[in-house]
């Protein structure tokens, strides 16, 4: 029996900017991967890479520092193709500073783009259209 197409979708939401609303960016993105026809290990690769991003967003655009400000996750599939896009107006990304801490240096954090890099085929930092500073897309092909 053939799988079904992957559906084409296009979903956004915007998010306070706070690491208490994790659990609600988690919440966004298992609704939106529900619609797919992909598996779950997969469906919580993906919800991890989401939320690793996202908490990057909180702890190094902001400081973790209090805000009104708002992130805005988009999740985009086309003809199979997933791209997950994060908007923020924290502080500007510096490309040459992000890298994770060696694998083998066993204590807690510091692994979050090294699970993103891990589950996604392209991590890429653009600059963000107005009124947006920052600009991540995350991107995976879904028909392998």
């Amino acid at each position: 029996m053939e799988q079904p197409a992957i559906i084409n979708l296009d979903e956004k939401r915007d998010f306070q900017v706070d690491s208490s609303n994790l659990k609600h960016v988690r919440s966004f993105c298992r609704e939106v991967f529900e619609k797919l026809n992909i598996n779950q290990e997969l469906k919580d690769e993906l919800v991890l890479a989401i939320a690793e991003a996202a908490q990057n967003i909180v702890k190094h655009a902001y400081k973790n520092e209090k805000t009104d400000d708002k992130m805005e996750i988009k999740i985009s599939v086309s003809d199979g193709h997933l791209e997950i896009g994060f908007f923020d107006k924290g502080r500007p990304v510096e490309k040459d500073k992000i890298r994770h801490r060696k694998i083998d240096d066993i204590k807690p954090g510091g692994l979050g783009t090294f699970f993103i890099q891990q589950i996604m085929d392209a991590v890429v930092f653009k600059e963000g259209e107005k009124p947006w500073i920052n600009h991540l897309i995350l991107s995976k092909n879904l028909n392998n």
